[in-house]
């Protein structure tokens, strides 16, 4: 039996990729800071999963405790799987840089010591900026924070210090567009609560809601979590995990309505981008005070940019590594449905 050490195990990609890795007949370390999760709690008692409590930001006794873990069941690692991190589009800068760079400085240090085999990083196309894209692949796009926001720039630290630390052969990255599907704790709750509160679809700029909003089924981003952990064809390679469909930001929105908020009617309008860019500042400002989860009304600044910029990226690379691994990718119909049956 293999091993895997999931860091986020509690949280919506984190879960899923436990899931899948003990589907594939894995036995899970699933690292948990403070709570953990009724799924995680029926496979930790089925003996498929041992929950560890941690903090990745405490490395010698984090290290220490899996050490331990692994000597008492005589086993190695062979992937860690770094899923936690701070996932937001407001916040102060040195939250970011604790949880998503020196956590992974961390990681890539237990990576050395116990001789792990191979580490996967979720990490995020907006390390490519937001602006206008047409469809380019991983190796055409350069890394960039072009909004000055500390969520892009310490992944983008912590994408360099792994290329820089651990040979290709032992690394992996995947980058997972918008991440949608039963359970979603942050994307689409705020688009419902914005729906909820307002009788318009508000667009911004010249788009006018036709530009793609890349989903990334959150099924689709665990496959191929599990097919960077295990395939050769992946080491050492960045993935854009998105689905295949092209979506508008109008249609996405429209499809979360049909959801959640079936009876209501929604009309569609666009407001020039200086109304969102002025609206966003003092809302981004606001929060980053606060230190808030997330901002306390939307469009946020860095929200804006995201939904009024055709963000089209090429996904070949994971289609490839689905051959490969002979798996197959979940379709946007799919992942509607499931959402339909959950929230009936």
């Amino acid at each position: 039996m293999k091993h895997a050490f999931i860091t986020g195990a509690a949280g919506f990609i984190g879960g899923y990729a436990v899931r899948e890795f003990v589907e594939q007949g894995w036995h899970v370390f699933a690292l948990v800071h403070r709570k953990t999760s009724a799924v995680l709690d029926e496979l930790a008692a089925s003996g498929s999963v041992t929950i560890v409590q941690g903090d990745l930001s405490d490395f010698a006794e984090l290290e220490r405790d899996l050490r331990e873990q692994l000597e008492s069941r005589g086993v190695m690692l062979d992937a860690i799987v770094h899923c936690a991190g701070r996932a937001s589009d407001v916040g102060r800068r040195d939250e970011f840089r604790r949880t998503n760079f020196e956590s992974v400085q961390n990681l890539s240090g237990i990576v050395e010591h116990l001789d792990v085999g191979q580490f996967v990083f979720v990490s995020t196309t907006d390390v490519y900026g937001l602006r206008n894209f047409n469809g380019e692949s991983e190796d055409e796009l350069p890394l960039q924070d072009n909004i000055r926001n500390p969520y892009p720039e310490f992944k983008i630290a912590a994408e360099e210090w792994i290329l820089k630390t651990l040979p290709p052969e032992r690394y992996s990255i995947i980058r997972p567009t918008a991440v949608w599907g039963v359970g979603d704790p942050t994307l689409t709750p705020r688009i419902v609560s914005f729906l909820k509160s307002s009788p318009w679809i508000i667009h911004f700029g010249k788009w006018q809601g036709s530009n793609r909003w890349p989903l990334a089924h959150v099924r689709n981003v665990a496959t191929a979590i599990y097919l960077a952990a295990t395939l050769q064809e992946a080491a050492g390679s960045a993935v854009n995990v998105l689905d295949s469909e092209i979506t508008t930001i109008e249609e996405f929105y429209r499809i979360v309505a049909s959801v959640y908020l079936p009876e209501k009617r929604l009309r569609s309008v666009t407001l020039p981008m200086w109304i969102g860019k002025a609206f966003g500042t003092v809302v981004s400002s606001i929060s980053n005070t606060l230190n808030l989860d997330h901002p306390f009304t939307d469009p946020s600044l860095y929200a804006l940019y995201s939904v009024a910029s055709n963000l089209d990226f090429s996904n070949e690379r994971f289609l490839h590594l689905l051959k490969r691994g002979n798996r197959r990718i979940v379709s946007r119909d799919e992942g509607v449905d499931e959402l339909r049956s959950k929230s009936s």
